[in-house]
């Protein structure tokens, strides 16, 4: 086994992208991170590869693990076509010597395995912070019922939409209720630009939201999906999530990739009504 640790996004990409794309649900975060880094036209906070970590342990048959951190961020890991090759995780254990990891996240049985040994040797212990599942869909199911209509954020959402944000930030732990509270619309003026971000209206009421992520060669990645308290049980989350996915498809993408939360029944249900099927489970572990 040969561990290779890059200094150069263009190179790692180049040595990277296909063997990424053999699962590209999987692989949405690291997949789009390397084009991110590859086309420099964002290099704000952690969007400058000059801070990243990037590496990939080989043998003869080329690449057979592949790691990426982009600080402050967890350790991302894919085990090429998901073989975990114990060899290959004491390689890249052993390169990374000299690295602080915060934790990691990849794949649920790479996850742990490279987990225990990591900590076996640094002397830590390690917690999970999320159990995931990611999902694909690649027709939405035509028996959901699709009402209200989605249209783009518009600046007229501003004065309720910073506070919708905050509250989809604090739900991503399963259970939070705490949430800052916005002082300033200003902050929140970029995802107009972005045009990714979605409003489902239900007559003339906004009701739920979802919007895009990253776009990959033939995946979107879905999310931000949040429904206020007191317009939820009502099916709009539902209804949103299937009409931007359908348009997706419209676009020309293939499939809809989306992350829950395990602990979060509620959103893995409507997920799988509408058309997502389940891809692998994802940990998100931290190391202490």
């Amino acid at each position: 086994m040969q561990f290779h640790l890059y200094t150069d996004v263009h190179t790692f990409y180049r040595d990277t992208y296909d063997v990424f794309m053999h699962h590209e649900a999987q692989n949405m975060i690291p997949l789009g991170n390397i084009i991110i880094g590859h086309e420099g036209k964002d290099k704000t906070d952690w969007r400058d590869p000059v801070n990243w970590l990037m590496a990939a342990v080989s043998d003869a048959d080329g690449i057979r693990l592949t790691a990426l951190m982009t600080p402050p961020h967890n350790l991302t890991l894919y085990a090429t076509d998901n073989i975990v090759d114990p060899k290959a995780v004491d390689c890249l254990i052993d390169g990374l010597k000299n690295h602080e990891i915060p934790g990691v996240t990849t794949e649920k049985k790479l996850a742990e395995y490279f987990a225990a040994k990591y900590t076996a040797c640094r002397g830590l212990t390690c917690k999970t912070s999320m159990s995931q599942r990611i999902y694909e869909l690649t027709a939405v199911n035509p028996a959901i019922n699709q009402f209200g209509a989605v249209r783009l954020l518009e600046e007229k959402d501003m004065p309720f939409f910073p506070f919708w944000e905050e509250a989809f930030h604090a739900a991503t732990v399963y259970g939070q209720t705490q949430m800052s509270i916005p002082r300033d619309a200003e902050p929140y003026q970029y995802r107009l630009s972005t045009k990714k971000l979605y409003i489902l209206e239900d007559k003339g009421i906004p009701v739920s939201m979802a919007g895009y992520t990253r776009e990959m060669q033939t995946a979107v990645g879905v999310a931000f999906v949040y429904t206020p308290p007191y317009y939820r049980g009502k099916g709009y989350a539902t209804s949103c999530v299937a009409q931007i996915s359908r348009m997706a498809l419209d676009k020309g993408f293939k499939r809809c990739v989306l992350y829950t939360d395990l602990l979060n029944p509620t959103s893995n249900h409507i997920y799988q009504e509408i058309g997502y099927r389940a891809v692998c489970d994802s940990l998100m572990l931290q190391f202490e």
